[in-house]
């Protein structure tokens, strides 16, 4: 069971900082910055003929600046377009972690893409995540998951686009997501069934940020490893949602602890403080405490 839980590299990834490569002001400020991760934007947020200039920009940063740990991720336009064939030559010469995927509707989207990167040479480690951002990719979000869960197609997770969703689905933007939160939830059990991330949509209004924090909290108790963010500001509060929780943790180290007894040798199921506790739980357990040493090593704190 453990093997599941770690078949994704163990990171933190509670706050995916979106950055169009087009602004070379943003791109500056990175170093300064406490997201886990940047989401390195070739596609909505630059305009056509502004395209060569932020690749330009791109592969500029990446050989200039380092991430120093943090989870880099390069969104493309779609690969069937000539844009986004351009964009993946750039993302090779960069070497992320990840190429992220917009619009993803069926297991071809990803297939295609990791075709073309095996053809490169790509190392296996480059991973392809995806865009669930309009209702065909909602309803095949199992599909997806399942076609694609495999070391060749490279998928890591999904990311959800709800600014596309709405618009297509004609739901407006309220407080609380209350229509919304049934096709999210269907997306997280597809990315669970599947040992997949799966990461919260931006928040538009970012200088609201009690409102923010409120969605961070709502995403973080549906089970979202994380959010992606369109702004600097939100990144606290991010982190502070989806950072494990003290008492969950305290909890993993108990378990862990409780099956590496000798006595539990063999033992599918055992008492500990008076609690029954399955040996299926020690591979969640694991992964928790892995990432809270990875954030606290990263603050300068004892694990």
């Amino acid at each position: 069971m453990a093997d599941f839980y770690f078949s994704n590299t163990v990171r933190p990834r509670r706050s995916l900082l979106s950055v169009p490569t087009i602004n070379q002001r943003a791109l500056a400020k990175l170093a300064t910055l406490d997201c886990d991760g940047v989401i390195f934007d070739l596609e909505d947020s630059v305009a056509p003929d502004m395209k060569d200039e932020a690749r330009n920009n791109l592969v500029a940063v990446f050989k200039d600046f380092p991430l120093e740990g943090r989870e880099a991720i390069i969104r493309i336009n779609s690969a069937a377009t000539t844009a986004g064939q351009n964009d993946i030559k750039a993302a090779l010469i960069c070497q992320p972690d990840a190429i992220l995927l917009p619009k993803v509707e069926q297991p071809s989207d990803i297939h295609d893409v990791a075709d073309l990167l095996a053809e490169s040479d790509a190392p296996d480690s480059l991973k392809i995540w995806a865009m669930i951002e309009t209702p065909k990719g909602v309803l095949n979000a199992a599909a997806i998951a399942e076609a694609c869960h495999t070391t060749g197609a490279r998928l890591g997770g999904f990311i959800i686009g709800l600014n596309d969703l709405r618009k297509e689905t004609r739901v407006p933007d309220q407080p609380g997501r209350t229509y919304l939160v049934p096709w999210l939830m269907q997306v997280i059990l597809a990315a669970r069934t599947y040992g997949l991330e799966i990461i919260d949509s931006v928040s538009n209004d970012f200088r609201d940020l009690d409102a923010f924090a409120q969605e961070c909290e709502q995403g973080r108790a549906m089970g979202f490893d994380g959010k992606m963010l369109i702004h600097p500001a939100q990144i606290e509060a991010a982190n502070r949602a989806f950072a494990p929780d003290k008492t969950a943790l305290t909890e993993a180290r108990d378990i862990i602890a409780a099956f590496e007894n000798p006595q539990s040798a063999g033992l599918n199921v055992i008492n500990s403080n008076g609690r029954m506790i399955e040996r299926l739980h020690v591979g969640p357990a694991q992964r928790l405490v892995a990432m809270a040493d990875i954030i606290a090593k990263r603050n300068g704190e004892k694990p």
